[in-house]
């Protein structure tokens, strides 16, 4: 009897969880009606100037300089937020300016919210402040398990109408600053400053339409507040995780006083942008149509050059093979750099990449793995010399039709051009896929020695996987 009820228990979850994705659906007739590549061009220089963030250390860094320089308005949304030493240091600062005055939204994805967020002090004592709120997309709830899926994967911070930070790290030790962890990912960011802040030509700024994407997912239904009580500072558990917070801020002051001190130039870090467009998706938490997906290879397709794709990972289907195979057939030079299965750290993904790699291999893209060491998470594409885009989106099953997901994509010769350098470096250490099972792999490039029980689990993984291949 309970060996029945655990059977009909899992059954019922994992049913509950596939049935709303089960179809994969079709491009909206919205996003094939509204695209129009000439939106995403302009003969004219932008409002916006733009960086890369190309190391954890300088998405750490700058995080902490514009938070710190914030006047009115913090945003922060991410798809995990873990307590660690970056977070903390985040935090300390956001807590910070809260006490001054600054009013602060967190969006943190659902299960986030649960794992990391729901038994940890530190959290509550952020959102007890009257300053900060934060908010959870779609909660975990096991009794409805067929709302499990829809995530949030979105990665971006926004202070006042000045800059923004949008691109692929999480909010956590693996991706951001130099602290010590077993685990590190490369990871890959754009910084947008608004060179009319302040201004009545300030919202001329991409800076807003990143803003009014937020605004509507943060006030979704699906979003609740997390913990949102003020009595909670009266707590001795609370008191003391703000106390740490304040000492920690007063800490980040005497010993990095150069990121605090306002002096920092973003007009000479930066360069010009003609056009920043941000491209989304559906925000619901059902099966989404693959309008991301759409958006950027409609524009891949009018490239005359090359395209460059960088992702962690690919999982596609046959529709995402057949319009790759026309990016290929009309595109001089078109390549996809992913990790090898070697060197990436997501199980799934792998398990599904040797099942289908003859199906990727078919398109005729020029196919590159990775085996620096540590895992590459960054998703990014260059169209030609002067479009390039970097984001959140993976090109794989979860990110084209489950997760919500967002990519900017930026007219820039001089970004376009630093972005191929640092993609250049990442190709040194990467092995080309001659066919299925051989490769060309360059003198200086070790590939990561993996036990013979973990090649057998990735078969019999990626088998399994067929039926449910959408959530790898």
């Amino acid at each position: 009897m309970i060996l029945i009820i655990v059977v009909s228990a899992v059954v019922y979850l994992v049913v509950g969880a596939m049935a709303p994705f089960i179809k994969y659906k079709e491009v909206s007739s919205q996003a094939g009606d509204s695209f129009r590549p000439e939106d995403f061009r302009s003969g004219e220089t932008g409002m916006d100037r733009a960086m890369i963030l190309e190391t954890s250390q300088s998405a750490w860094e700058h995080r902490l300089r514009l938070l710190d320089g914030a006047k009115s308005r913090i945003i922060l949304s991410t798809f995990d937020m873990r307590n660690g030493e970056s977070t903390k240091d985040l935090l300390s600062v956001i807590l910070h300016k809260a006490e001054e005055g600054v009013q602060v939204q967190i969006l943190v994805d659902g299960f986030s919210g649960l794992i990391r967020m729901e038994p940890d002090p530190l959290f509550y004592a952020v959102s007890s402040h009257p300053n900060i709120r934060i908010k959870i997309y779609n909660p975990i709830n096991l009794l409805a398990p067929w709302k499990s899926q829809g995530r949030m994967h979105d990665k971006y911070v926004i202070v006042d109408d000045g800059a923004y930070i949008l691109g692929g790290r999480n909010t956590f030790d693996y991706f951001l600053g130099d602290y010590d962890t077993k685990n590190k990912s490369l990871d890959r960011e754009v910084l947008v400053y608004n060179t009319g802040q302040g201004g009545a030509d300030s919202h001329e700024s991409s800076l807003f339409q990143v803003e009014e994407y937020f605004e509507g997912v943060w006030n979704m239904p699906e979003c609740r507040l997390f913990h949102d009580d003020e009595s909670l500072r009266d707590k001795k558990r609370i008191k003391e995780q703000m106390a740490l917070l304040e000492k920690r801020y007063e800490a980040l002051q005497e010993n990095y006083k150069e990121l605090f001190d306002g002096s920092y130039d973003y007009l000479s870090h930066t360069v010009p942008t003609n056009r920043i467009r941000l491209v989304s998706g559906p925000t619901g938490i059902y099966g989404k149509e693959p309008d991301v997906f759409y958006t950027l290879t409609e524009l891949m397709k009018r490239a005359e050059k090359r395209v460059v794709i960088h992702t962690p990972y690919v999982v596609t289907n046959d529709y995402m093979n057949q319009t790759l195979s026309e990016i290929v057939n009309t595109v001089p030079d078109v390549k996809m750099v992913i990790n090898s299965v070697e060197n990436g750290d997501n199980f799934v993904a792998s398990s599904d990449y040797q099942y289908h790699k003859k199906d990727v291999v078919a398109t005729g893209i020029k196919l590159y793995e990775y085996d620096g060491g540590y895992s590459t998470h960054g998703k990014s594409l260059v169209i030609d010399d002067d479009l390039c885009a970097i984001g959140s989106y993976n090109f794989d099953l979860r990110s084209t039709y489950m997760d919500t997901e967002l990519m900017l994509v930026i007219q820039s010769e001089e970004l376009t051009g630093q972005l191929l350098g640092y993609m250049g470096e990442i190709e040194k250490d990467c092995r080309t896929v001659v066919d299925t099972h051989n490769y060309i792999v360059p003198d200086h490039v070790t590939v990561a020695e993996v036990p013979f029980w973990k090649r057998a689990a990735w078969k019999v993984v990626g088998l399994l996987l067929q039926p449910v291949r959408v959530l790898a």
